[in-house]
């Protein structure tokens, strides 16, 4: 019948909506914990086990804080601009597969697939979805007539566009690895070898330039309390701050979903052949600890200057993407033309001398600014 699809659509998509919001609750708590450990502090001990309450009493205090709204703010907009950064976070997951679809799982008589919408074009999908939270920033920053926010806004907008353009590229050498734009083919053709094996360089520029897109550290400028009071939410507060930090949090985690779906094997594992439900547990131990690089990262390095933040985007990330796209499509003409896979091993062979080379050039400029500041003093 007609309706029990649409009633295990609807099923499927309120499971993960609820997941994202409980794995954004947890997140929080996940990266206070990890980050004292890292700084050698205590973290959050008091609400409940281990401080596991912590995020509900978090969420308790911003439901019942006072929202403020400046009296010459656009207020529609003003209104919307939460919405439409979070919302993206959320739906943006739909296409990401969490098991196989052989064996299939079957329950009263319903083939049940463990993914919300598979299309054949689940990458452009992404991509799409992806750019709509820029507006949700910039409006936010627009609409809250405060110079802190609109600079944050700003900020914000030449930020992610710069990084999207790279991002982009990384999607295209995972579409040539795969052949394919849709996410479940791409895990599959993940199964001799996983993507991050064949295009590492291409794995690490995606995962930086993920960074960059969710405005996290080191690439946080959107965010510069020392410069910005706190950026294009800095007139927000309440509930409608913590849509923003739930934006943020949900979209590492789907961020993190998306990067072990294209590089990490997705649900690929031991025995998921006998017993797809093995899947999800897969993509939670790959997703956690892809978080945890995230957060190690925070707790490392340092904040980067804006202009310098746009520079490494545009003169080394940008560039070195290009190289990849080219270096992995000649490898697999390579591969096809001798009829035999391992001269993909030509991919990974001429794409790390190429990362190599735009670190030691990153190094070599950095240098040299250092030593004419010392010159100039």
């Amino acid at each position: 019948m007609d309706w029990v699809i649409w009633l295990i659509l609807v099923v499927k998509a309120l499971f993960l909506s609820f997941a994202l919001l409980g794995g954004f609750a947890y997140l929080t708590w996940y990266e206070r914990r990890a980050l004292a450990r890292i700084q050698v502090r205590v973290g959050p001990n008091r609400a409940g086990p281990f401080g596991l309450l912590q995020p509900i009493a978090d969420a308790v205090k911003l439901i019942f804080k006072e929202e403020l709204t400046p009296a010459k703010a656009y207020k529609l907009v003003f209104f919307i601009a939460p919405i439409l950064t979070m919302v993206p976070s959320v739906v943006i997951a739909a296409v990401i597969p969490w098991g196989p679809l052989e064996p299939p799982i079957v329950l009263f008589g319903y083939t049940i697939t463990l993914q919300v919408a598979d299309i054949n074009v689940g990458v452009l999908y992404l991509m799409s979805i992806a750019s709509i939270a820029v507006y949700g920033i910039v409006l936010a920053g627009w609409s809250s007539n405060s110079k802190y926010a609109m600079l944050g806004g700003l900020r914000s907008t030449a930020q992610m566009i710069s990084y999207e353009i790279t991002l982009g590229l990384s999607f295209v050498t995972v579409i040539l690895l795969g052949n394919s734009m849709r996410m479940i083919d791409l895990v599959e053709a993940q199964r001799p070898l996983w993507f991050v094996l064949i295009q590492p360089v291409g794995a690490m520029i995606f995962l930086i330039a993920t960074l960059a897109e969710v405005n996290r550290s080191p690439f946080d400028m959107p965010e510069a309390e020392q410069e910005l009071t706190a950026g294009y939410h800095a007139e927000y507060s309440g509930m409608k701050f913590a849509l923003f930090f739930m934006a943020e949090y949900q979209k590492m985690i789907v961020i993190s979903a998306i990067a072990v779906t294209l590089f990490f094997g997705g649900y690929l594992g031991p025995f998921v052949e006998r017993w797809p439900l093995l899947g999800p547990l897969y993509m939670f131990i790959k997703i956690v600890i892809l978080l945890f690089g995230m957060i190690w990262v925070r707790a490392t390095f340092p904040r980067i200057r804006y202009d310098r933040l746009m520079s490494f985007g545009w003169k080394v990330l940008l560039p070195l993407a290009l190289s990849i796209v080219f270096i992995t499509g000649f490898g697999i003409l390579l591969a096809q033309e001798m009829g035999d896979p391992v001269y993909l091993a030509v991919i990974p062979a001429l794409s790390l001398p190429a990362g190599l080379l735009a670190v030691i050039m990153v190094n070599r400029a950095l240098t040299r600014k250092r030593i004419l500041s010392y010159e100039s003093r």
